[in-house]
């Protein structure tokens, strides 16, 4: 494949991918992702900083898109409510790309520290929920706690449709998810 073929890096996603599986991300070098996508490693470059950030490209997207659909939520919605519209707006972006999520999430599961950029970027998407939230007139620690337990549901939920059955629904997991912490909060 040449370079001159589209989605360049959508085929890099998928090298690293395959690599990072094959071999470990440790052991992947850049060189052979760029190579293994059929470009060169300065076109790797122009799409990603860094081997680490193939697997964390669109973050940005799931951040707006998630801080977008909070604050379209009714005007009378709870703070949880507004939480759930952006969970919702997540749900809708992964789709039903269980296979890919599975093998993404493996990588990361494996390598320490993949899985402290994941973190940063469920800190992120927290810190971005609440400041929606705080927009919207929640107080701040009000805010805080609305979407810390958000990123709870989101994370356990994303975790628990990974290791599901196939054609597992991501919006629905969630929305069982929130229901469930509904319900501690009522016992």
């Amino acid at each position: 494949m040449g370079r001159w073929e589209p989605d360049a890096a959508g085929r890099l996603r998928a090298a690293a991918l395959d690599l990072y599986l094959e071999h470990g991300y440790e052991q992947a070098t850049v060189a052979q992702i760029a190579e293994r996508a059929g470009v060169t490693a300065r076109t790797f470059f122009r799409h990603f900083a860094d081997k680490r950030e193939v697997l964390f490209a669109g973050s940005e997207i799931l951040e707006q898109e998630m801080a977008a659909a909070l604050a379209a939520s009714p005007a009378g919605a709870s703070p949880l409510e507004a939480v759930a519209a952006a969970l919702d707006a997540a749900a809708v972006l992964f789709g039903d790309n269980l296979a890919h999520s599975r093998r993404r999430q493996a990588v990361i599961a494996a390598n320490a520290e993949l899985r402290e950029r994941e973190l940063i970027k469920m800190a992120r998407l927290a810190d971005a929920l609440t400041q929606g939230l705080r927009e919207r007139g929640s107080a701040d620690a009000e805010a805080r706690l609305a979407a810390e337990v958000g990123i709870a549901v989101f994370r356990t939920s994303y975790q628990s449709w990974v290791d599901g059955p196939d054609g597992g629904d991501l919006g629905g997991v969630l929305r069982d998810s929130l229901a469930q912490v509904r319900g501690l909060t009522e016992r």
